[in-house]
């Protein structure tokens, strides 16, 4: 697989993973202003959860979850911030991770609740 098809399949078996853990689908791949919110959520009434997908076929680099660095939780805050607005919702809003590694020995999947925090 393609660097682009990768993350294209682990978003698609991290939203196959929520729907089985109980969450509905609110959006995926919302934009604003060149940046996106992989997969919002919803398990709770009156909690908002915002998934950030990070698949890679190889640990050596490390674990995919330590790919979100600090300007990507940045823009993952701003955009969040503004589907919160344009929605007009009130709700609390939690940040997950999940992080996948995909290749032809495994297929692994992490979840991280409240991964990080808007502060």
């Amino acid at each position: 697989m393609t660097h682009n098809e990768l993350g294209e399949w682990g978003e698609e078996f991290a939203t196959l993973y929520l729907i089985k853990q109980g969450y509905k689908i609110l959006d995926r791949n919302w934009f604003f202003q060149k940046a996106e919110l992989d997969i919002v959520c919803q398990k709770e009434e009156g909690i908002l959860v915002v998934v950030e997908v990070k698949t890679r076929n190889s640990d050596f680099f490390g674990d995919p979850q330590s790919f979100v660095s600090p300007g990507k939780i940045k823009n993952i805050i701003k955009v969040a911030n503004e589907y919160v607005i344009s929605k007009d919702l009130d709700v609390e809003v939690r940040f997950d991770i999940i992080g996948i590694l995909k290749n032809a020995k495994q297929e692994n999947l992490k979840h991280f609740e409240d991964a990080f925090y808007p502060f």
